[in-house]
């Protein structure tokens, strides 16, 4: 559901901040992390729990160069910051609900 939040959130901004522009560097990367949350969280929960740690680093990294973007122009990319955030926090906590202790 937090991967669905993420990627439905992520689309959003992409229209309230007029990011449609040919020059914008971050709008395919963007669109790919939408679709590929969604994706990820549409599979069957077994390839769920490989897939979505995947497509959850790509969009931690995805945001993190957002953030720092903004931070070159001495401004704060909230938005990119919380995303980044929030995409390595659910990837940790898959992996850690993925996680298979040895016999």
């Amino acid at each position: 559901m937090a991967a669905v939040a993420l990627s439905v959130s992520t689309f959003v901004f992409l229209f309230l901040h007029d990011s449609w522009r040919s020059d914008n560097p971050f709008l395919v990367p963007d669109l790919v992390l939408c679709a590929g949350l969604l994706v990820a969280a549409a599979l069957p929960a077994r390839l769920a729990t490989a897939g979505l740690p995947v497509v959850l680093g790509f969009a931690a990294g995805v945001f993190a160069v957002s953030v720092a973007s903004y931070a070159v122009r001495d401004e704060l990319g909230l938005p990119s910051l919380l995303g980044s955030v929030g995409a390595v926090v659910m990837a940790l906590l898959l992996g850690r609900q993925g996680r298979v202790s040895p016999a």
